[in-house]
């Protein structure tokens, strides 16, 4: 079951950042995120305090996470997309996570199936995301479900690193023909 997160799951979330993070340092990074500063448990509770933190249970474990609202950072606005849309009709995915133990078992798929269709409820025509150049699993992932890339741009994240990321959407007036499964 996909859900709104509550003050019960924050525990579960900040420690799927934390073992996801542990993972790429041992092994290979598919993000760009940091240890210690993105993304870390006062990010869940933000998004928590906010609404817009949602959560993949399954058995009473906790075992993907995502952030859905409309915030669209800056260098959203210097993208050439290809589906114009108003800020009103467009929802941002952010910080879709899952545990390494957790991968490969169709959680991001069905939290990106979720929001396509959290957002078709909330009215929007669009939705965009972006992820690091190098996570090619993201990648493949949102392609699949008929995300395209419209964008390519250097970044700062609050001043801390700086990164390359892809920026992705979706037009969810598209006929299921167009997505690629």
């Amino acid at each position: 079951m996909i859900r709104k997160a509550t003050q019960q799951d924050i525990d579960a979330v900040a420690a799927s950042y934390e073992k996801l993070l542990a993972h790429e340092a041992a092994t290979h990074s598919y993000t760009n995120w940091k240890p210690g500063i993105y993304p870390i448990r006062q990010d869940a509770q933000r998004a928590l305090d906010n609404g817009t933190l949602y959560v993949l249970e399954e058995d009473g474990q906790v075992c993907a996470s995502m952030i859905l609202n409309q915030h669209q950072a800056e260098a959203y606005g210097e993208m050439a997309w290809q589906y114009p849309a108003q800020d009103e009709q467009v929802l941002v995915i952010h910080t879709l996570t899952m545990s390494p133990e957790m991968s490969g078992k169709g959680y991001g798929t069905r939290m990106v199936r979720f929001a396509m269709e959290e957002a078709r409820r909330m009215g929007c025509t669009v939705i965009r995301l972006d992820t690091y150049v190098g996570n090619l699993p993201a990648q493949r992932l949102y392609q699949k479900l008929g995300f395209r890339i419209s964008g390519r741009k250097l970044v700062s994240h609050h001043g801390l690193f700086d990164s390359e990321l892809f920026y992705l959407e979706c037009d969810l007036n598209a006929g299921e023909e167009n997505r690629h499964e």
